[in-house]
């Protein structure tokens, strides 16, 4: 049982006795005379180190203590000093003793005289009497008997459910039941019980953060965009508690990026989120003005709370640092205050700066975060673990005409002042926490929501979205429960954006690519959608299983997309999103440790490593799976809603889903279908390798049985017939997803004969042309894989109009794979200045791999290679090895993955 933290009174029959710990065994008074010091404090409530020490010191109850009593009785005067493990106290008379509480006012013990007095008899007293004779007990050391054994107190059960909380236990001595807090009268006073601890968040390997020890309420930031110095500098207020009496340090994540002016401490006030203004310093003559200034609200006649703390940052792997700020020494537990750190950022991954040249309007610079999934230590220093969530408050001045966006339930300009102010009233994790500005304008596409985009992006955006948005979130709440988040936005960003879109909650980043194609606009857009319940809301603990996120995020995307487009349209890009995912497999082998759904994150790696299709589909076969064992979707839909009623805006792990899953189905756990043989819960998670089963996707077939009588088509023999059967189909009206794998299974099958390549590029080269960049780019990665000369003008033309990672990077990689390296180096040297530094040292990597590989070049048309000097590997390395050559590299998520 365990004990309350409450005293209990002396029986009236023993009154020369008093309670050391509630239910524990008696000890007399002059046991308890001892002098003032530490740990004297009921072991229930003692906090002191030293009292942890001594035996028994679990102090879990009454037979800790009855064995150190009984044991000191009978120990002699040789046994002066205390044994290994127990603690001294200053002055004690008797150091084995542990701490006792002090004494208890009450009523006056009785004199001495008046006290029964019990003789010993028999044995007993012949045993006494002998070790008396033996010398073993000193006579100036009273004899303490060890505590009688008596039957346990009748117990009483506690009637509300409530009382666990408060006393630790559902039943209570009898002889307290009427004292109970449960029984008191209304109105009566009751002691102050303390709310139990949250629990500390899951260890993350790739977080040097002192998480576990602090509970983060809130944080807030004054930031100040220099676009012409490509500079941030911010200042970060934290408000935390702290779990623990007084930590020695805060240990935080940083980045090398980051450059730290200034650390100072500060008692909060109880209530969080206090708000908290900021002062922008004058730009002069001079250097850059230093960072944003706190101002805190403080009483009148009252004097600053803030005293400076010293820091140290430590490396810690190749993209992060440690930043340990010391705390001052007195800090007690659960106590709040604020740490306030003042810094510049400059170079940052989690910050992309661009020239006006790199934007569609080329009018103004642009700059966006992002921050998944551990580049935002270099945006500012945080907790970087998915596993901590607060809420967030910022405010932002950026130059004039620009247009500042962040990822927050509130937003408001204050054109006095020339800055913006933002507020995210729902916990997030660091990950979550983005920034974006620019020419931006915006135009509403719905009752809750609006696009964001350069001016001559907007119409396009706006009439490939309007009204679709609330469509998707209506059938998302209908699912799955209430949009938690208020409005859903959307900002469409320049080509250098590196990923395809970003979840970031009430504002989704998206590529402006991406509008070329309406089939991957609509899917991309509806994933970022059920994000804001499976990852935003509801979020992974760990990197290692993201697939919590990613997996769920894609099961609620095709279940919102058969809602409002059918199950056949789902099948479709299910079975293309599949092939893509044995694709992959093939590439990284059915034992590689990144198929598993629980990734080993090791330390020094980067979590964004670890994102790949099977993260997506690999998770989403796992739900899918989970849904069909309940034999009804509605079903496995309830239980989801109730899944993230239950869990959102915390961190959670598989096991946590795992159980809620088979509480909601009892009949299921009954059955053990979390045991059954090759489909294990255990071998889906730590299983390499292809998903142990796949959905069925015969309501597809209508869309994916003419895309495999085409490809059967064109791999068949004679290949005339086989072409003019193939020319009859007419693939301009199939669906973007047909066409795009159909391309997959050719490009599954290169390199392919010449004259099929041949036929193919005369049926399709000027259709497919013509159609948009998804499609176009598959058709020119077989143009490169099999080496058709005459199509290569169609590959220079479209990398000269493509600034995106996502259709830059594959053309390269395959360029340089195969024997066309120089003509790569040849268009890369005429498109590098249109392209970000990001992207250019990424490239740049690609392109001296190749070269370094090659031992010599294949001849080419002329035609096609123009310049003469870029054949050579000489003037190759001078280029590739020049300023822009890349440090270090920059991780980023695989390509044309959505998030």
């Amino acid at each position: 049982m365990t004990l309350s933290s409450r005293r209990c009174a002396p029986r009236e029959h023993e009154p020369h006795l008093e309670a050391a710990c509630p239910g524990g065994p008696k000890v007399p008074r002059s046991l308890q005379r001892l002098p003032p010091g530490p740990g004297r404090q009921c072991p229930g409530g003692s906090s002191d180190p030293a009292s942890r020490d001594l035996p028994g010191a679990a102090w879990g109850g009454s037979e800790g203590l009855g064995v150190l009593l009984s044991r000191s009785a009978r120990l002699g005067s040789q046994h002066s000093a205390p044994a290994p493990g127990r603690a001294r106290f200053p002055g004690s008379p008797r150091p084995w003793l542990p701490a006792l509480p002090a004494r208890r006012p009450g009523p006056a013990p009785r004199p001495r005289a008046q006290r029964p007095r019990r003789r010993p008899s028999g044995a007993r007293a012949g045993r006494r009497t002998a070790r008396g004779r033996a010398g073993r007990l000193p006579a100036r050391l009273p004899v303490v008997p060890a505590p009688r054994r008596r039957r346990p107190a009748p117990l009483a059960r506690c009637p509300r459910p409530g009382a666990a909380a408060a006393h630790g236990f559902h039943l209570v001595p009898a002889a307290m039941a009427a004292q109970c807090c449960c029984r008191q009268a209304p109105g009566a006073e009751t002691a102050p019980v303390r709310p139990p601890p949250e629990p500390p968040p899951a260890l993350d390997v790739a977080s040097a953060s002192s998480a576990q020890l602090f509970r983060l309420r809130h944080l807030q930031l004054g930031l100040e965009l220099r676009p012409e110095a490509r500079e941030l500098a911010g200042c970060l207020v934290l408000e935390l508690c702290a779990l623990r009496p007084a930590p020695r340090a805060l240990v935080l994540d940083a980045h090398p990026a980051l450059r730290l002016h200034s650390a100072a401490f500060r008692r909060a006030p109880a209530a969080a989120e206090t708000p908290c203004a900021f002062a922008f310093p004058a730009p002069g003559p001079g250097p850059a003005p230093p960072p944003p200034l706190p101002a805190f609200p403080e009483a009148p006649g009252a004097e600053p709370a803030c005293c400076p703390l010293a820091f140290r940052v430590d490396p810690f792997t190749d993209y992060g640092s440690s930043l340990t700020v010391t705390l001052p020494p007195e800090l007690q537990a659960h106590q709040p205050f604020q740490v306030i750190l003042r810094y510049t950022s400059t170079d940052a991954p989690a910050i992309w700066w661009l020239d006006p040249e790199l934007t569609y309007g080329c009018a103004k610079p642009f700059v966006f975060t992002q921050g998944h999934s551990v580049c935002n230590r270099s945006f500012f220093p945080c907790f970087d673990t998915p596993a901590v969530k607060c809420t967030y408050s910022a405010v932002v001045k950026a130059p004039s005409g620009v247009q500042v966006l962040m990822s927050a339930t509130q937003s408001a300009y204050m054109e006095e002042e020339g800055v913006f102010h933002f507020h995210m009233e729902h916990p997030v994790p660091a990950y979550l926490v983005a920034l974006v500005a620019g020419d931006l304008k915006p135009a509403d596409i719905g009752p809750r929501s609006r696009v964001w985009a350069e001016p001559c992006l907007l119409p396009t955006a706006t009439s490939k979205l309007s009204g679709a948005v609330e469509q998707w979130l209506s059938a998302a709440e209908r699912l799955y429960g209430p949009y938690m988040w208020g409005r859903y936005d959307i900002v469409f960003l320049p080509p250098s954006f590196p990923i395809v879109a970003m979840e970031n909650p009430c504002l989704t980043f998206i590529i402006s690519s991406i509008l070329e194609s309406d089939e991957f606009l609509v899917i991309d857009v509806i994933h970022e959608v059920a994000h804001s319940w499976f990852g935003n809301a509801v979020t992974n603990a760990t990197w290692e299983e993201m697939w919590l996120s990613e997996g769920l995020a894609t099961y609620a995307q095709r279940r919102i997309t058969t809602e409002t487009y059918g199950a056949a349209f789902t099948c479709l890009e299910t079975a293309f999103r599949l092939d893509a995912l044995h694709r992959q497999m093939k590439l990284l082998g059915e034992d590689s440790p990144v198929s598993k759904l629980q990734v080993k994150l090791e330390p020094g790696v980067n979590p964004s490593h670890l994102m790949n299709l099977f993260t997506y589909e690999k998770g989403y076969c796992f739900v899918y799976y989970l849904s069909q064992l309940c034999g009804d979707p509605q079903r496995f839909d309830d239980f989801l809603r109730a899944y993230v009623e239950k869990y959102k805006f915390t961190s959670v792990v598989a096991q946590d889903l795992l159980d809620s899953f088979l509480s909601f189905f009892p009949e299921l756990k009954e059955q053990s279908v979390d045991c059954r043989a090759g489909l294990e819960f255990e071998r889906w998670l730590n299983a390499t390798g292809p998903p142990l089963a796949e959905p069925d996707l015969s309501q597809g077939s209508s869309l994916t049985r003419p895309v495999e009588a085409l490809f059967q088509l064109w791999t068949a023999e004679p290949l005339d017939q086989a072409a003019a059967s193939a020319s009859a189909i007419d693939i301009s009206k199939w669906r973007t997803f047909q066409t795009a794998l159909f391309l997959d299974r050719l490009l599954d099958g290169s390199p392919l004969p010449q004259e099929v390549v041949m036929s193919l590029s005369k049926c399709y080269s000027s259709l497919l042309d013509s159609m948009n960049a998804e499609i176009r780019i598959r058709w020119l990665q077989i143009v490169v894989r099999n080496d058709y000369y005459p199509d290569l003008h169609r590959v220079r033309r479209f990398l000269e109009s493509q600034m995106s990672r996502m259709y830059t990077i594959p053309l390269y990689e395959d360029l340089c794979t195969g024997a066309l390296k120089s003509f790569a180096l040849e268009v890369f040297y005429q498109t590098q200045g249109r392209l970000h530094p990001n992207l250019r040292r990424a490239i740049q990597q690609i392109l001296s791999q190749g070269l370094g590989s090659s031992t010599e070049p294949a001849p080419e048309p002329s035609t096609e290679l123009g310049r003469a000097e870029a054949d050579t590997d000489s003037d190759a390395q001078a280029l590739l090895l020049g300023d822009e050559a890349p440090s270090s590299a920059i991780s980023l998520r695989d390509v044309n993955v959505s998030a």
